[in-house]
């Protein structure tokens, strides 16, 4: 059963992710009359109205009738933006999911507000299968987190988090990860080539690969390095490919980009809430 909405959403900023979940919203049942983006490219203000049906301004002072507002910009943007609508907030839920930009800094900025949740979704809530960290000061009520939720659920799974710190690993996973699995999806298709195979073989086989392995990981009960080994039969052509990335060391090598990809995360964090 599709979800019932009482409350209207103002974006500011009409970009891939606020486009995400406008989608998605509206496949859930969302009245596209009670959603309004906030964007100064004319270009994607008509784009927007025409492609989804949501009313468009490029003035930011008609996002303080609405009762949710989507921080939705690039994060460098978000400091200036907030001295402009510091004023214009009262009681409305504030959502940022622009990347890196700590909700202590935000909160500051828009001169100590508190109604504000910072998220953290992934690309792959394009397709509503995202998944979507979420961290929320004190002083947001249940009820401002059930909506939270139930926004950024129509662009996939949601995962609360008590830490804002937590974050930072949930953009090295999460959020980095598509590319980790783009990059060994690249792999898997030059290795078919290489194999013989052509290209449009190698890009089925191994981007069907990728998605049945992951949905049987998702659905089933059995833990993944058990799948792993259900696959790998001893003395077996899985064994092998599994003991030359053993060899090399693959495995730690995926953690240390997680790692590193997390104190990147800090430091933009550090770097963009002193700016």
């Amino acid at each position: 059963m599709n979800p019932t909405f009482h409350y209207t959403i103002g974006f500011i900023g009409g970009g891939n992710m606020a486009t995400a979940l406008i989608v998605g919203l509206k496949q859930q049942g969302f009245n596209a009359s009670n959603l309004l983006v906030v964007e100064l490219d004319e270009t994607k203000r008509a784009d927007l109205t025409t492609r989804l049906g949501v009313k468009t301004t490029q003035h930011l002072n008609v996002i303080a009738q609405y009762d949710v507002i989507v921080l939705a910009i690039k994060p460098q943007q978000l400091k200036a933006l907030a001295v402009e609508l510091a004023p214009l907030l009262n009681t409305q839920l504030v959502i940022s999911i622009a990347a890196g930009i700590r909700a202590n800094d935000l909160s500051r900025w828009l001169g100590a507000y508190s109604s504000l949740i910072r998220a953290m979704p992934n690309t792959p809530a394009q397709i509503q299968a995202g998944i979507t960290g979420l961290y929320a000061l004190p002083k947001v009520t249940e009820a401002q987190k059930g909506i939270a939720t139930q926004i950024l659920n129509t662009a996939g799974d949601t995962l609360w988090l008590n830490d804002e710190q937590a974050l930072d690993a949930v953009t090295a996973i999460s959020g980095s990860g598509p590319a980790y699995v783009f990059y060994l999806i690249e792999a898997l298709q030059e290795a078919a080539i290489q194999l013989g195979l052509n290209a449009e073989q190698a890009k089925t086989l191994s981007i069907k690969t990728f998605k049945g392995a992951s949905l049987l990981a998702d659905t089933s009960t059995t833990p993944v390095n058990i799948l792993r080994e259900q696959v790998t039969s001893k003395g077996g052509t899985t064994e092998q490919g599994l003991l030359s990335l053993e060899n090399l060391k693959v495995k730690q090598a995926i953690i240390q980009a997680a790692q590193a990809a997390e104190k990147r995360a800090k430091i933009l964090g550090d770097q963009l809430g002193n700016e």
